[in-house]
């Protein structure tokens, strides 16, 4: 017999014990096994739980990746509804903009964004003020937008000093409001991501810091941004990297998910780089990713 002859066993095992590992740590890297769990765990929701939530496996898609149209060479980030408009508002990051958008996503109205350096996440927050979370420089920004507004310089308003100075490109982009407890949510992107809650912007500023919110196993890997629900006091979590929406209840403990796949609630091409989510007035979800798309999520009758 050979030294080949015994080699090949030995090729084929290393050869398995490789693919083995890579599997391994692919299931690490994106959850998977997590995701496994609480599949089988959110089976056993009972259905007077499910109508207490928003429960996303009851959502299917009704439109598929539109084009923005008017923002091909810009990257639209963050994503809000704005109940008094019945409309959307969202941020572009390569040239800075406050964009206004239809439900159909039809570009109403641009308002230039001076002092900005790189807008990640937008909010209607109380009396129709609205904030934006620049990343770059670490700040939330409130303000109110008049009606015919086109342009806002940051200099006109009082900003609030997010902290972690270090965090560079992996600082705060998902932002909400809370109107039952008054407050605004932010979600960490990474490095590690967090949800943290801060009191209401006044005319004034924020007059106290940032406070670290309780969060459950939420098996993403980064938070690029965050809705809030205030008829069942649950939030949406959107992660670009996972390529997941997770819906929190208010402890921060998961409730309900959707994979943001390919062939999954209707889906015909994964959504990729999801960048903004909210919810309108009927409880539809919005979601914009790059290259500029809007999808739009309906919940199933019944």
């Amino acid at each position: 017999m050979s030294a080949a002859t015994f080699r090949l066993p030995r090729l084929r095992w290393l050869a398995l014990i490789s693919l083995v590992a890579l599997l391994s740590g692919l299931v690490n890297y994106q959850h998977w096994d997590d995701r496994a769990y609480f599949w089988f765990k959110e089976q056993r929701l009972s259905r007077a739980d499910q109508q207490a939530s928003i429960w996303l496996p009851g959502y299917r898609v009704v439109v598929q990746g539109r084009p923005l149209l008017g923002l091909e060479d810009d990257e639209t980030s963050g994503l809000t509804y704005n109940a008094d408009t019945d409309t959307l508002f969202t941020v572009t990051g390569k040239h800075p903009q406050l964009v206004e958008l239809s439900l159909a996503g039809v570009v109403l109205r641009r308002i230039a964004l001076t002092g900005f350096a790189d807008p990640e996440g937008v909010e209607v927050l109380a009396d129709g003020q609205l904030a934006i979370i620049d990343e770059r420089r670490r700040t939330l920004t409130a303000f109110s937008l008049a009606a015919d507004a086109l342009s806002l310089d940051a200099q006109d308003y009082p900003s609030f000093d997010l902290g972690f100075a270090d965090a560079g490109n992996k600082g705060f982009e998902g932002i909400a409001w809370d109107s039952r407890q008054q407050r605004v949510l932010l979600g960490k992107e990474r490095g590690p991501l967090g949800l943290f809650s801060l009191p209401f912007p006044g005319e004034d500023g924020v007059s106290s810091g940032l406070q670290a919110m309780p969060a459950g196993n939420l098996f993403v890997r980064d938070i690029s941004s965050l809705s809030y629900d205030a008829r069942t006091g649950h939030s949406l979590l959107l992660s670009d990297e996972s390529q997941l929406l997770l819906e929190l209840d208010g402890s921060g403990e998961p409730v309900s998910f959707i994979s943001l796949n390919a062939g999954l609630h209707g889906l015909r091409s994964s959504i990729k780089q999801g960048e903004g989510v909210t919810m309108d007035a009927a409880g539809n979800i919005y979601i914009v990713s790059e290259p500029n798309l809007l999808y739009v999520f309906k919940r199933k009758a019944g």
